[in-house]
């Protein structure tokens, strides 16, 4: 469909306020609704999902340690807006098509508070799922500052329901980011990016796919971008920096992100929350879930109209053409505004402290093949260990215990990869002979282990794993137990059973006795007395 580009005003997400606060913790209800919104000007009115009659969902905005509990509602009709597979794990026989459970993307956040894919509940609760444990989520909010989203991440239909509309940012403060003068109010936007593509009626496509097709669920790449819910968007803007939270919310889709004059972007964080210094980049990749938090200046701009554009391919990190034209365009600034008063921000030289996390503290290292294999139809899939969703958990990290995950991904594809609970650090990647692995098993070295990118540094909750390649990432499993999910955050892949259960057990009695100890006799900096 030829749309077309930049005669739409970019929409500012709005805030949601709570409905009271009891004690100290605010109360949210937060409705998924059915509704019609303008998508582009010369489209009809398109029917999407969302939160309180928005899509995006209405951003939510604490602050560290703020406590608030949510209830997530679901007033969706009975009918999918997109056909349900029903030979998908999780979907399968009578269970109901619409159903729901939101997890908020990189919380620190208590078992039965997380969103696990069972969890799901239909309209009015009156169907849940076999993992279902509450109506009222509580959310503790411990992070540091950092730029959160929440999205469905229900069991078999992930895919869906985030296409349909449900995701929303959820932004967490501290006292560090208010004592960095960087641009707020009006001068911090949030973006969320995503690609789609319309019938001719105004109405979102996504393929049925047929049972005996080659892919249960092939990766989905939309022809056209939609930014904060809108088509190729633009945004007036005045000669002065501003701070985008850039997210990647696409279901399948990698972006290289570039301004099209040659203006390099100021990073200063990642979806980790900020990097411990700003780093200049000419290009910034996004994988599905990553975030990049940016300080572009708009003072330093020769022009006056500036796109944002997206040079990977579909099927990145394989070369292929890059549709200029359409995919490769996500939005415009215009540099038109008059400078209302005098630019008092700044980008500060030094962000916040990391705790590097140290490989000889880690107790163990568990390895994670990613691996190609087939369906009980022969279909072709993607696994983690080989093993599929319900089989038996086999990781178990205990509480406290710092651990290295090893991904070999032996697979075509790049693999955005998200563990729930925890932020993890990036040790290093380093390429082997992948034909002879799948041949035999046997894993030949052919490079020496590179570090993470510099804007890669620091925490993350989503880390790409290269097809061929070995990544290492380290965590330490804090400060809740309980079932948690690992997966790639390619919703197709997710959704058939490239996703796998872990649980966070208690230490012994001893060791749990042992580090309470130690934790009293801590002081604030971080240093026994």
């Amino acid at each position: 469909m030829n749309l077309i580009k930049y005669i739409d005003k970019l929409p500012l997400l709005p805030t949601v306020k709570p409905l009271y606060k009891k004690g100290d913790i605010n109360y949210y209800e937060m409705k998924m609704n059915q509704f019609y919104t303008k998508m582009h000007s010369s489209l009809p009115d398109t029917l999407v999902w969302g939160f309180e009659g928005q899509y995006p969902g209405p951003t939510i905005e604490v602050k560290q340690f703020e406590k608030i509990q949510i209830k997530w509602m679901n007033e969706l009709p009975p009918k999918h807006l997109f056909k349900v597979d029903k030979t998908i794990h999780g979907a399968e026989g009578d269970t109901p098509e619409v159903r729901t459970v939101v997890h908020v993307h990189g919380g620190i956040t208590e078992a039965d508070s997380d969103g696990y894919p069972d969890a799901w509940f239909t309209n009015g609760f009156k169907q849940v799922g076999p993992a279902f444990t509450r109506e009222v989520y509580q959310y503790s909010n411990l992070h540091e500052a950092t730029t959160l989203w929440y999205h469905d991440h229900t069991i078999g239909i992930t895919r869906l329901n985030i296409y349909a509309g449900l995701a929303g940012f959820y932004l967490v403060r501290d006292k560090n980011e208010l004592s960095l003068s960087l641009p707020k109010g009006k001068y911090e936007v949030p973006l969320m990016i995503q690609d789609r593509t319309f019938n001719p009626d105004g109405s979102l496509y996504y393929p049925e796919q047929p049972a005996d097709a080659f892919e249960p669920t092939p990766k989905f790449f939309g022809d056209t971008i939609v930014v904060n819910g809108k088509v190729w968007p633009y945004l007036d803007v005045e000669p002065r920096r501003y701070r985008f939270r850039m997210l990647n919310g696409s279901n399948s889709r990698y972006y290289i992100l570039k301004l099209d004059n040659g203006q390099p972007f100021i990073q200063i964080g990642n979806d980790g929350g900020f990097l411990e210094k700003p780093v200049i980049m000419n290009e910034i990749l996004l994988g599905p879930a990553e975030r990049a938090d940016v300080i572009i200046d708009f003072a330093d701009s020769q022009v006056n109209k500036i796109v944002l554009l997206n040079l990977a391919p579909e099927e990145y990190p394989r070369e292929g053409e890059i549709s200029i034209d359409t995919t490769g365009q996500i939005m415009q600034f215009r540099v038109t505004l008059p400078l209302m008063g005098k630019d008092v921000s700044q980008v500060p030289a030094k962000l916040r402290n990391v705790e590097y996390l140290k490989e000889e503290d880690a107790k163990i290292n568990r390895v994670l093949t990613l691996v190609r294999s087939l369906d009980d139809m022969g279909r072709r899939i993607v696994l983690i260990n080989n093993q599929r969703w319900d089989e038996p958990t086999t990781e178990k990290p205990k509480l406290g215990d710092t651990e290295i995950w090893t991904f070999i991904n032996s697979s075509v594809s790049v693999h955005p990869i998200h563990l729930h609970l925890v932020n993890v650090q990036i040790l290093d990647r380093q390429s082997y002979d992948q034909d002879l692995f799948l041949e035999t098993g046997q894993i030949k070295l052919t490079s020496e282990k590179r570090p993470p990118a510099v804007n890669e540094t620091g925490w993350k909750d989503t880390v790409n794993s290269n097809p061929g390649e070995i990544l290492r990432i380290i965590t330490r499993f804090e400060p809740y137990t309980g079932q948690y999910v690992f997966h790639c955050h390619i919703l197709e892949h997710e959704d058939y059973e490239m996703m796998r259960p872990y649980e966070v057990v208690e230490q012994s009695r001893f060791l749990s006795r042992l580090k309470s100890f130690l934790l009293i006799k801590t002081n604030k900096d971080n240093k026994p007395t």
